[in-house]
Order: structure tokens, then sequence, then C-alpha cells
């Protein structure tokens, strides 16, 4: 992760200056991250509390849509779905498909219209 998060913010940061990205898609990244973030700790406490819990499936697509780095640090800080291994296949198949997105956006392969924010 230490390789892949500098990586991540690389390719972001080629895409903006090269105008592949818009800025703002910085900040939406951000919001959705913060977002994965907030509801892995909900469902942590709803796991620990007995209380109704966020679908894995929900939990993949904030990923897959850019909450990936929010979701490993919630992983990391609440010690959640970090030892479900089927869970942690899809986690990281979600990551791995968020960054070949990006990557086929920055390097030109999709139209720099199909995925603007």
């Amino acid at each position: 992760m230490m390789l892949l998060l500098p990586a991540y913010a690389a390719l972001l940061g080629y895409g903006v200056w090269t105008t592949r990205i818009p800025p703002i898609a910085l900040g939406v990244l951000l919001l959705i991250s913060l977002l994965t973030f907030v509801v892995y700790g909900v469902d942590k406490n709803a796991a620990t509390a007995g209380r109704w819990r966020t679908a894995e499936s929900t939990l993949h697509l904030l990923s897959l849509i850019g909450g990936w780095p929010g979701a490993w640090c919630a992983q990391r800080l609440f010690r959640h779905k970090v030892r479900k291994t089927s869970f942690m296949a899809g986690y990281w198949a979600t990551v791995l498909a968020h960054m070949a997105a990006v990557g086929a956006w920055v390097g030109k392969f999709l139209p720099a219209g199909l995925l603007a924010l």
C-alpha cells in the first residue's frame, strides 16, 4: 500500500496536469474516500452492537467509485473486515478496477468526457 497510494496520487496529479481529469474530481474523490471511511466506522459500530449492518456490496461499491483509500484506512484503524478473506479479495478487485479505470482515462484509452464528474 505504501507504493500504491503514492502511485495513485501521481496518476491523479498527472491527470490534472494534462487536463484529462478536472481538478474538482480530486475533491470529489476525497469526499468519497471520507464517506467510505465513515461508513466503515458505522458498520464496525453496528457489528459490535448487534445492529443492522451495511451490505458488503455497498462497501465494495464505495471502494470502486474511489473510496478505496478511505476503506483501507478504516480497515486498519477499526480492524474491520480485514480477516474475512472473501471480502478482502473483493476489496482488492475494486482497487484494481478503479486504478485501471483511472489509468485508462488518464492514458487516453477512454474519452475525457466519458468519465467527467
